[in-house]
């Protein structure tokens, strides 16, 4: 098959703050030893990884760092990491926003890329004068876009404003009517960020299901940026992991999620050293737990235990969690927040007990985010509190259980998953 997108010992450095060396005694200390002394730019040898949590050393920075990797013809890839990692560095130097500091990148093929919302659109200009202004920088002919205009529009959904300036257009329109544009011009190669997320669940519904018709029927390339992780196990085929703008791992997609998801905290359980006492709410310890401690086989019951304290009367407490797969899959969700004695609660400490029932949940591993709030107001857990645990198979069951990528329906029913609270 043959090779869509080539990078090439691509880097990327910023001066922090700044434009170019922003000193006219480093500008012509540059221009002297390339042009001159026809040696490497001597500010590639300094600078720092690219980690935006920690304080650094040198001014310069690496976005990206000796990234090698190839993406073949009708490949999906999607392109994770924490935010700061280098992807949208990496799709806006594909697209030609800005050029590489070292390496080079050959791409076979017309691009259409989606970066951000409201790419390459100009807000004085209408949506259809914006669709032929895109088609044209694109390489279209006027008489190309013209085929294929009734389908962005439509797929757009923007059809009563298409003749309206795109400045009084929402940032979702915005984003749709670009989508449209980049995915309908016949692009070989489709470039798209996290811009999907501006949209609302229709509209991410139809751009998966382009997307997957764009690369599985016309065998187009796709690069797809996301956080969203059960998007981009629907969508693509292949990963690739930055971290601190280089790769940290390229393989199929499921293990680049696995890769990704399991650099993170796992704890099966939480203890809150300093309770806030200024909190309504405070979440002190919850666990999950088997019959066999740390140990949980599908044929067994899943306990799930936790204990708040509360410093001020509260109404309507919610009390529940979620239960999400690996993948960050939303599987199902138990909570109880109308039973007697729950609607008033006096300052104290109380404990709550969930159990999720044998033979529910199938081999795999599974997180659980709490949920402890007023009745429509925040909620008091924080991502310190999220829960994970490992399920296997008993050997010695005989029992089919769900799928753990799959919603489960009828085994969990909320009466069956609260057992009740006790005040401590």
């Amino acid at each position: 098959m043959a090779t869509a997108i080539e990078f090439n010992n691509i880097s990327k450095q910023y001066r922090l703050g700044l434009v170019s060396t922003r000193t006219l005694s480093h500008d012509l200390k540059r221009w002297w030893v390339m042009n001159i002394q026809r040696k490497d730019d001597p500010y590639l040898k300094i600078g720092d990884t690219n980690d935006r949590s920690k304080k650094g050393d040198s001014e310069y920075v690496w976005a990206l760092r000796n990234i090698d990797f190839k993406v073949e013809q009708g490949d999906v890839v999607g392109i994770i990491g924490k935010n700061g990692a280098g992807k949208s560095t990496l799709l806006k130097l594909l697209s030609k926003v800005t050029g590489p500091t070292t390496g080079t990148i050959r791409a076979r093929g017309r691009i259409g890329s989606l970066l951000e919302v409201g790419t390459g659109f100009h807000s004085e200009m209408t949506g259809r004068e914006n669709i032929f202004l895109n088609g044209a920088i694109l390489g279209m002919t006027k008489a190309e876009i013209s085929r294929k205009l009734d389908e962005i529009i439509d797929f757009s959904g923007c059809e009563r404003y298409i003749d309206t300036p795109v400045k009084r257009y929402s940032s979702g329109m915005t984003v749709r009517l670009g989508f449209a544009v980049a995915a309908f011009l016949d692009p070989e190669i489709l470039v798209v960020d996290e811009v999907l997320a501006v949209g609302d669940a229709e509209f991410q519904k139809k751009a998966i299901g382009k997307m997957q018709d764009v690369s599985q029927g016309e065998g187009r390339t796709v690069l797809f940026v996301s956080h969203n992780m059960a998007s981009v196990q629907r969508l693509c085929s292949r990963g690739v992991l930055l971290e601190n703008g280089q790769v940290k791992y390229m393989g199929g997609i499921s293990d680049t999620i696995h890769t990704y998801l399991n650099d993170q905290v796992v704890q099966s359980e939480y203890i809150n050293p300093a309770p806030n006492p200024k909190n309504k709410i405070s979440m002190l310890h919850a666990k999950v737990s088997s019959r066999l401690g740390n140990i949980f086989y599908s044929n067994e019951q899943v306990n799930i235990d936790f204990r708040i304290v509360i410093n001020q009367p509260i109404r309507d407490l919610v009390v529940g969690f979620n239960l999400i797969s690996s993948f960050k899959h939303p599987l199902a969700r138990a909570d109880y927040n109308d039973l007697n004695g729950l609607n008033t609660l006096a300052p104290g400490t109380y404990e709550f007990h969930f159990v999720i029932p044998a033979n529910t949940l199938s081999n795999g591993e599974y997180s659980i985010s709490f949920d402890v709030a007023e009745k429509g107001l925040r909620n008091y857990c924080g991502e310190d509190t999220l829960l994970t645990f490992e399920m296997a198979v008993d050997p010695s069951s005989t029992i089919n259980t769900f799928s753990e990528n799959l919603p489960i329906k009828s085994s969990i029913i909320r009466e069956m998953w609260f057992q009740g609270y006790e005040t401590c």
